[in-house]
């Protein structure tokens, strides 16, 4: 439902022009520097698509490009109906626009059609926003933090502590395009695995990552969420699939945000195990993102491998978010990082079970109502609660 007028200068809101979808959140921001998405938007336009092994750089087609306009479009009609200032949305895109030799027609199109300016995010700016995302999520601000984001057309890491960057690269190596050079097929994933095993060799990434050092791992993203989910569903445990109109449940388990070397290696194993069954139920569980999900995995399976990451947390704000960081840092003097990652620790805890276990320990319950109350008081009038 849209914003009345005498709000609408709360809001703001960051699009997101990715290599395989375009999303778009809209957030009300709060004096405490906290804010709250209010409305999240996702097209699946996979501009990725158009990049084959055989044409680097590559070229927008003039199908992508209608699909990508519509979605933006759809975008568009929905920040007119919050009445969000200009001045408060900001659209980024990414690898596909990027690398794409006709970006300058393309965006061109997509001011005079729509009305957006969009900033084309170079590599390492890209990391940089992404991390800042991160601190949204995870009250890790004093540490030093390794972040990684796979997305359709690269992966990003990115080192930084205290709101600061002190590395950060960009990959060309994405769930989309290892896919559409490769297939998504078993027999390709030795010729996955030694592609990035190069690509990341001739980077020096992992000399440079050795150099900075860090405390903690996270990751971020579709790919990375998806197989988390994964694991918190029990797809690697196959003996849990129940079939319910003919729809796939995957057991039910605590999410803790977090995942193993083993836990990636078991849900990559299980992707590349078995024939047409194995095809069906990863469609069922994976759905859209089934076209992709064996590249992505396989991606973050040898990341794990090469980083010798034993452990790493899962967030679940990305580049959206950094961005919405941003641009509440610059109209708000003194903006704290750290204020928003405290708000989300609170709701994690209660979203630590899913609907067949919810939240029903005295200490946990105890724990998470201490917390809420603490940091959203003083909250006297229970009418304006909804907006904490």
């Amino acid at each position: 439902m849209a914003s009345s007028s005498s709000s609408s200068s709360t809001l703001f809101a960051a699009i997101d022009m990715g290599t395989n979808s375009f999303k778009m959140i809209i957030i009300r921001a709060y004096p405490n520097g906290k804010f709250l998405t209010i409305d999240h938007l996702r097209e699946p336009v996979v501009l990725g698509r158009d990049t084959s092994s055989s044409t680097t750089p590559f070229t927008l087609s003039a199908q992508s490009q209608l699909i990508a306009l519509e979605a933006l479009k759809k975008f568009q009609n929905t920040l007119t109906s919050y009445k969000i200032s200009k001045a408060q949305i900001r659209c980024v895109a990414t690898a596909a626009v990027r690398e794409a030799v006709n970006k300058g027609e393309f965006l061109k199109c997509v001011s005079e059609k729509i009305g957006l300016e969009v900033d084309v995010l170079p590599g390492e700016e890209e990391a940089r926003l992404v991390y800042l995302g991160m601190l949204q999520f995870w009250p890790m601000y004093e540490k030093l933090v390794l972040g990684v984001d796979i997305g359709g057309g690269s992966t990003e890491f990115v080192i930084g502590k205290q709101g600061k960057v002190v590395f950060g690269a960009s990959l060309k190596l994405g769930h989309v395009n290892l896919t559409q050079k490769f297939g998504n097929n078993k027999e390709k994933v030795a010729q996955i695995r030694e592609h990035i095993r190069l690509v990341v060799k001739e980077s020096g990434l992992v000399r440079k990552i050795k150099d900075c050092g860090f405390e903690v791992v996270v990751g971020s993203s579709g790919t990375i969420k998806a197989v988390e989910k994964a694991v918190f569903d029990g797809y690697v445990n196959k003996s849990n699939v129940i079939e319910v109109s003919n729809v796939a449940s995957f057991g039910d388990g605590r999410k803790d945000w977090r995942l193993s070397r083993g836990e990636v290696k078991g849900v990559v194993e299980s992707l590349c195990d078995g024939g047409e069954g194995e095809k069906i139920r990863r469609e069922k569980f994976f759905e859209r993102r089934s076209e992709f999900i064996v590249a992505g995995a396989v991606l973050l399976e040898e990341i794990f491998e090469v980083r010798g990451i034993e452990e790493m947390e899962v967030s679940g704000y990305a580049l959206a978010e950094g961005v919405i960081a941003e641009s509440l840092a610059k109209v708000n003097g003194g903006y704290d990082l750290n204020a928003n990652a405290r708000w989300s620790s609170i709701v994690r805890l209660a979203m630590r079970y899913n609907g067949k276990k919810p939240l029903l320990s005295v200490p946990s319950l105890q724990r998470f109502s201490v917390n809420f109350l603490t940091f959203n008081s003083p909250c006297v009038d229970l009418d304006k609660c909804d907006q904490y």
